[in-house]
């Protein structure tokens, strides 16, 4: 079953598709506004909102508590420095054949999933280590 989308949920899962990274809702603004798209920064949110609940759209959380958007079809998982806060991209994955099996074990359709390990990068550890 397709689920209509809204014309302003139309421009935030474009721009998504476009950008091929993650990016922050007030980024999200800020670029739809460069592309002269009238879009108040409540409604981005909200068609956020929905095309995540739609299984569109994931959302990540930096350890600062910001919130990353990105289309599901990019699937990046990160090392993220709980010092610095950089993140850093893997391409393995080793979840995807664990998720299909759940969804044949549980009958539960996955839309996306996060993989995400929290530590201390090489710069940190250096500091760490000089001090």
């Amino acid at each position: 079953m397709k689920i209509q989308r809204t014309r302003s949920q139309e421009k935030v899962i474009e721009i998504l598709h476009d950008l091929k990274k993650a990016i922050s809702a007030q980024d999200l603004y800020i670029e739809l506004r460069n592309r002269n798209q009238n879009m108040g920064l409540a409604t981005v949110y909200r068609s956020l909102e929905a095309l995540k609940l739609q299984g569109e759209v994931k959302v990540r959380i930096l350890p600062n508590g910001e919130s990353l958007y990105s289309s599901i079809h990019r699937d990046r998982h990160h090392l993220t420095c709980v010092n610095c806060a950089v993140s850093i991209p893997i391409e393995e994955c080793p979840v995807h054949d664990l998720e299909h099996h759940l969804e044949d074990s549980h009958k539960f359709k996955v839309y996306y999933h996060t993989l995400e390990f929290f530590g201390l990068c090489d710069d940190c550890q250096s500091k760490s280590k000089a001090n």
